[in-house]
């Protein structure tokens, strides 16, 4: 049943994707387009877009968007509860837990190690999106143009994606 498989497959995201959204990138892109072949390469990197240009945690957009795609509102409900229950059971837990354990070495090393280790998994990501959007020489400007703007103004990035989207329409139609 394909809302079981959906909520299974997005319990296991979420549970193995700790730092956020981005870091769930590469397991989404390997259980749902690879593994269960419910989605495109194209179909996920429309989703991802859309994920990113509405309110909220790009995860559970994604999570509900293919969820959606794939078995209706049943679908998207159930996949957005599978992304979020293990992310809402750690929290309960370690909110009543880490409050008397931080000052613990351990505690601390361990949290130390999982830095670096998810920007690993977000720079992993990036590069994942980049490989499959920058595929020509119009986009790897629309790339570059859109890094420069967010890191050498003050724009807004909602501003920054309008603009990208009117360049679109422009250069693209």
């Amino acid at each position: 049943m394909i809302i079981l498989e959906l909520y299974l497959s997005f319990l296991k995201i979420g549970t193995f994707s700790i730092g956020g959204g981005y870091v769930m990138l590469p397991l989404i892109q390997q259980e749902i387009i690879e593994n269960r072949a419910w989605l495109s390469l194209p179909e996920f990197l429309n989703i991802l877009a859309i994920a990113e240009m509405t309110p909220g945690p790009v995860a559970i957009n994604s999570a509900t968007f293919i969820g959606y795609l794939a078995g209706g509102f049943w679908g998207a409900a159930f996949a957005t509860a599978g992304v979020v229950t293990p992310s809402l059971v750690l929290m309960v837990a370690a909110a009543s837990l880490l409050s008397h354990f931080y000052q613990n070495r351990w505690v601390r090393a361990a949290l130390d190690g999982l830095r670096p280790a998810v920007l690993a998994l977000i720079a992993s990501a990036a590069i994942f999106v980049a490989e499959s959007a920058v595929t020509d020489i119009m986009s790897a400007i629309f790339f570059l143009a859109v890094m420069a703007l967010l890191l050498l103004t003050r724009l807004h990035p909602v501003l920054v994606l309008l603009l990208a989207a009117a360049a679109g329409l422009i250069f693209y139609s």
